[in-house]
């Protein structure tokens, strides 16, 4: 069979099981199998047949079933790396990137003058993050923690694959995993989607990407109430803490950090105008003070 043509049926098929962009999503899958890109698909246009034909209409069928591009092909790009996933982690969206943006820029008016600086990554998911900032500023010590054991392999696996030789990628809860180590940065891209509202996302979310990343409580507020009361134990005076939020979750977040004493509060907006990335200045001192030069 002709590739076209294929791609022609497999168009039909995603269309018919309600997938929105069923053109682009069967041209990635058929490019990603002939390991060529979209313009050599269209303008070669090679006879598909035997193994090669069969193994792209199950992929096809996937997709179908409404399973995420992203789990099917193996990999996402972000932020200019290649990050691994499958089931049981979360897949890196592109408001995440900006999360990153504004990691970096504070991280850049630092002085960065040895491998002590440490970066904490919580709900490291696939890694994606801590990843990035370890590749921006490689001579930090970065460390990421999820209370997901799949998602703890798969960030291993990203540093492996990305040649991120300065990570360390912790199984636990939050601040547990690290509880004998001071960070200059904090970033989290916690869960935050209110539980009622799961139900009502789309398939590739609902039924495919792991709960336990998505569900932040009755409100979607848990996680913000686990991490900024504690954050003042765990960050240097100085540091920063950058955390992702959900839709009409700024001003809540913003209140919680002001009771935790926290300065500097910023709220910045995504393209859509939503306030999406929180960013506070620790102004105490570590109270445990046998750990401030761990």
């Amino acid at each position: 069979m002709k590739a076209l043509d294929l791609l022609r049926k497999s168009k039909e098929l995603l269309e018919q099981s309600g997938i929105e962009d069923a053109a682009r999503d069967a041209e990635r899958i058929i490019a990603h199998c002939l390991m060529t890109d979209r313009v050599a698909l269209y303008s070669d246009n090679p006879e598909i047949s035997g193994d090669l034909l069969r193994n792209i209409r199950k992929l096809v069928e996937r997709r179908a079933e409404r399973e995420p591009l992203q789990y099917i092909l193996g990999y996402v790009e972000f932020f200019g790396l290649k990050i691994r996933v499958g089931h049981g982690v979360l897949v890196p969206r592109p408001e995440t990137e900006l999360l990153a943006v504004e990691a970096i820029k504070i991280i850049s008016n630092f002085e960065i003058r040895n491998s002590k600086f440490r970066i904490l990554d919580l709900c490291t998911g696939s890694g994606c993050l801590a990843l990035v900032l370890a590749k921006e500023f490689p001579h930090a010590q970065v460390y990421g923690t999820d209370t997901s054991e799949s998602a703890i392999t798969y960030a291993r696996k990203n540093a492996i694959f990305n040649s991120m030789s300065t990570m360390t990628f912790l199984e636990g809860s939050l601040f547990e995993p690290v509880k004998d180590i001071i960070f200059d940065l904090i970033v989290s891209n916690p869960p935050y989607i209110k539980r009622k509202d799961i139900k009502s996302l789309q398939p590739e979310i609902k039924d495919w990407e792991p709960r336990d990343a998505l569900d932040g409580g009755e409100d979607g507020l848990d996680y913000y109430r686990s991490i900024i009361p504690l954050v003042k134990n765990y960050l240097r005076k100085g540091g920063y803490l950058v955390l992702e939020l959900g839709i009409d979750q700024g001003e809540a977040v913003k209140n919680m950090a002001e009771d935790a004493g926290l300065k500097d509060i910023n709220l910045i907006k995504d393209y859509a105008g939503i306030d999406r990335i929180f960013i506070a200045k620790n102004d105490n001192l570590v109270n445990d003070k046998s750990r401030r030069l761990s």
